[in-house]
């Protein structure tokens, strides 16, 4: 089942949910707008492998923002801290984020019960698109989960 807005927020007021900082205003009915945080990394190398490291390169996002090439895949971490030991996450980019092409995180969105930190985001533009640190460019949901966990 998922929590409401209100529910989001009394969660965290009894510690079940955490994130930091916390703002108010981007809580929204079922969610949660979550903001990029000042930095985004690209990988050098154009050729990708699964069976070693692929180094990559830090870009701080500029006053003035950063404009996202197509066929390149930006990882960047979120401005809070988010999580729950009680509560799975599913993350998702704003409709107004998605409306200009942005795609955020499409794949592996599920945040296990237990983690707690700034997420990785993996962004991907269909045409070039312009990111500013600080942007609500996501949303977090919070379910409940039935049966006992692992953790």
């Amino acid at each position: 089942m998922i929590l409401t807005g209100t529910e989001i927020v009394e969660q965290r007021r009894l510690g079940r949910i955490r994130i930091e900082p916390f703002h108010p205003e981007q809580v929204s009915p079922n969610s949660y707008d979550f903001r990029l945080g000042d930095a985004v990394e690209m990988y050098q190398s154009e050729a990708l492998d699964f069976r070693q490291e692929n180094p990559k390169v830090k870009i701080p996002i500029p006053d003035d923002g950063l404009l996202l090439k197509i066929d390149k895949i930006y990882l960047a971490a979120t401005e809070e801290l988010i999580g729950s030991d009680h509560f799975a996450a599913i993350i998702h980019a704003r409709s107004s984020v998605a409306r200009l092409g942005l795609f955020v995180h499409v794949t592996a969105d599920l945040i296990d019960i237990g983690s707690y930190d700034r997420w990785i985001l993996q962004l991907h533009a269909v045409q070039p698109v312009r990111i500013f640190r600080g942007m609500r460019i996501g949303q977090v949901t919070f379910w409940s989960a039935k049966g006992p966990t692992s953790k």
